[in-house]
C-alpha cells in the first residue's frame, strides 16, 4: 500500500439544522512531512475525544478506492479532494476485508498498529448535510479504519505504508464492524473477535452479543 494523501484540520464550528456543531471532521490534504506524535498527526486535532481520538483512535486511514464508489452513489457531494470523511491517510490498494485488527505497519519512519473499523457518528452527517449519511455510511461496509501510534515518526505523501506484522488468528477490519453492528452472527467468528487484539470496549460488545446468542464469552 501507499499513502496518496495526509490530511489535517482542526475543530469548527457549524450550523447544522438550526444547532451550532462543533467537529473537527474537516480534513484537507497538506504537502511535506507530517509529524507523527503521541496520540494524533502535528496540525490535527478532533473535537469531541469522547468519540474520536485517543491512543486507540489516533489516526484514521480511509481507502482511496472508496471515492469513485461514493461519488457514484452521492453525485452531489463535495468530493473533490481526500479527507472528505475526516480521514487523516488516504490509502490505495486495500478494502475492510484485507486488513485485519493488530497488523503493524510503516508509514515514513513511524509504526502504526490498526485498532478498530470506523462506526459512523452524527458528524458525518453534518459534513454531507445529509441525516441519513450515517446509515448509509454503516451500509456500505466502507469503514476504513482507526490506527495506535507505536513508534512516533513522520509520514508523508507518496511513502509507502507497509505491512510489518499480522496476527495470524485475527479478525479481518469487516468482520470486526459486522460483529459490531450486522446481523446473522456466528458464535465462533464472535469468540474469535474476543480473543482478537481490539479494544476493551469492543470486547465487551461482542461479549454481550454472544451471551445472547447463548455462548460463553
Amino acid at each position: 500500500m501507499k499513502i496518496v494523501s495526509v490530511n489535517v484540520g482542526t475543530p469548527r464550528e457549524v450550523v447544522w439544522r438550526g444547532e451550532t456543531v462543533r467537529t473537527g471532521i474537516w480534513k484537507a490534504p497538506v504537502s511535506g512531512g507530517v509529524a507523527v506524535r503521541d496520540d494524533n498527526l502535528t496540525g490535527d486535532a478532533q473535537a469531541d475525544l469522547r468519540v474520536h481520538g485517543g491512543r486507540d483512535k489516533a489516526v484514521y486511514a480511509y481507502a482511496a478506492g472508496h471515492y469513485a464508489r461514493w461519488r457514484a452513489e452521492l453525485p452531489d457531494a463535495d468530493l473533490v479532494t481526500y479527507g472528505a470523511f475526516g480521514e487523516n491517510l488516504t490509502l490505495d490498494d486495500f478494502t475492510e476485508s484485507t486488513v485485519f485488527i493488530g497488523d503493524e505497519y510503516r508509514a515514513g519512519t513511524a509504526r502504526l498498529v490498526v485498532t478498530q473499523p470506523r462506526m459512523p457518528c452524527s458528524k458525518l452527517a453534518v459534513r454531507f448535510a445529509r441525516p441519513d449519511m450515517p446509515d448509509l455510511f454503516l451500509a456500505s461496509g466502507r469503514n476504513g479504519f482507526y490506527l495506535a501510534i507505536v513508534e512516533e515518526g513522520e509520514l508523508r505523501t507518496g511513502d509507502p505504508f507497509t505491512l510489518l506484522h499480522r496476527e495470524p488468528s485475527s479478525i479481518t477490519v469487516a468482520e470486526a464492524a459486522h460483529l459490531y453492528a450486522g446481523k446473522e452472527l456466528d458464535p465462533e467468528l464472535l469468540r474469535r473477535g474476543l480473543a482478537s487484539p481490539v479494544p476493551d470496549g469492543w470486547k465487551q460488545r461482542f461479549r454481550e452479543r454472544l451471551e445472547r446468542l447463548g455462548g460463553k464469552g
